[in-house]
């Protein structure tokens, strides 16, 4: 049996030279001055008894001083004392009485690790991203939510490796202050496991156990307003004092109708402010076809304001941190809930609000429908029905927006001086 002052003191020779501990283990000493651990052992294979070695590591001493986290850093990098080197004795041993070959085994756990590392949950997520059948828009939103809220919690993690604890810590965090962005997040990381356990790169879905942990998401804020909470919201918006920008985008989605995302990604070649009138490509549209929108004078006027701001950049809301980039729409959010509308209200219920209100004006439905760049849902009408009602739409915008200048002076009273189709 061996003592730590022998193999501490086992000095370098001209050719490696042996000290045996027993059981098959022994120190081998090299020339150049390494202190191996090595295990000889016996094994059956293919009908006749072979003699292998395995390479336990390196024989180390270690500090007085040295704490567990700095040991179990040096045993990863297989250097071991001798009590140690005896516990990987002891293991190897167990595996070759299972007739295990203790060599072959490492370099199993070894392809296992690395095949685990290269199926971290980001890897996955972003192949399943890949497979899905959407729109590049689509798919850019997701990814952006998953960099986001999910990748910095379990991006590097083997998909494996993922807990439900994991997951819930990740859903509520979200869900305090965007429940519905909470809610995607959950059905996306499904997703993503499922793609995962589907292709046996992991057990289970650990968003399962957890999927009714949170609360219902709550639709409120998605009702259209009534007239009267339409004037305190823009009166709310213009005395905000935040960022000029924001506000300036915000009033430009209400004016016209458009998506938060058409709105905030608008760039100044789509506008024709002498023609009163802004053409948003197809490639921006969410029905992938160009949509023309007629601006009322409040919104010219708004957009030759911000042209002496920005004119120069492509963008006519620029990004905050990067002037090549367009602002993003969650700066809605962060302004209403600054405000106290978060939760009562969403940008994309300004739509809602938009139809409801103009239906109750008497306005015609297909009016209405162009406006909001949806598509026809009768698909017979919808072939021969091509008209594009601009010069009617641009009458009926310029008195919506009419209409919210005199709510947020407090009018009450709905005008009904549209005409019914």
């Amino acid at each position: 049996m061996l003592t730590d002052t022998q193999c501490r003191n086992a000095k370098p020779k001209e050719k490696p030279y042996k000290l045996t501990d027993g059981k098959g283990l022994y120190l081998e000493i090299k020339p150049n001055g390494t202190r191996a651990w090595r295990y000889r052992f016996e094994l059956r294979e293919d009908g006749a008894i072979k003699e292998s070695v395995f390479a336990i590591g390196d024989y180390a001493t270690p500090p007085t001083s040295e704490t567990p986290v700095e040991a179990k850093a040096r045993r990863d990098g297989r250097c071991f004392t001798l009590a140690e080197a005896r516990d990987e004795r002891a293991k190897a041993r167990a595996l070759v009485k299972q007739g295990i070959n203790p060599v072959h085994n490492r370099r199993l756990d070894r392809i296992k690790r690395e095949q685990e590392n290269a199926t971290t949950f980001e890897a996955v997520a972003l192949e399943w991203l890949a497979l899905k059948d959407w729109e590049q828009v689509t798919k850019d939103k997701r990814l952006q939510m998953l960099k986001r809220a999910v990748f910095p919690q379990i991006g590097s993690l083997p998909v494996r490796q993922v807990t439900p604890a994991h997951i819930l810590d990740i859903l509520t965090k979200m869900a305090k202050n965007a429940p519905t962005v909470a809610a995607e997040a959950q059905r996306t990381m499904s997703g993503v496991f499922d793609l995962a356990v589907s292709t046996l790169r992991a057990d289970t879905d650990p968003v399962y156990p957890v999927r009714r942990a949170l609360p219902p998401n709550k639709t409120q804020h998605k009702r259209a307003l009534s007239p009267v909470e339409i004037g305190q919201l823009l009166r709310d918006i213009d005395t905000h004092g935040g960022n000029f920008q924001t506000m300036c985008a915000f009033r430009l989605m209400w004016l016209t109708l458009t998506r938060p995302t058409e709105t905030t990604e608008a760039q100044w070649r789509e506008f024709d402010l002498d023609a009163a009138v802004w053409r948003i490509p197809a490639e921006r549209m969410k029905k992938r076809k160009e949509h023309v929108v007629p601006l009322p004078r409040q919104a010219v006027q708004l957009l030759r304001g911000m042209h002496t701001i920005t004119g120069e950049k492509v963008h006519v809301f620029p990004h905050r941190d990067d002037k090549t980039k367009p602002m993003v729409s969650a700066s809605f959010r962060q302004m209403l809930n600054v405000l106290g509308w978060g939760g009562k209200f969403s940008p994309h219920a300004t739509r809602t609000t938009g139809s409801t209100r103009l239906n109750e004006m008497g306005y015609s439905a297909d009016w209405i429908e162009r406006q909001l760049a949806h598509v026809e849902p009768n698909a017979v009408r919808r072939t021969y029905n091509h008209a594009d009602y601009l010069a009617d739409r641009a009458k009926m915008m310029q008195q919506w927006a009419d209409y919210l200048d005199s709510l947020k002076a407090g009018a009450e009273v709905i005008p009904l001086h549209g005409r019914a189709a």
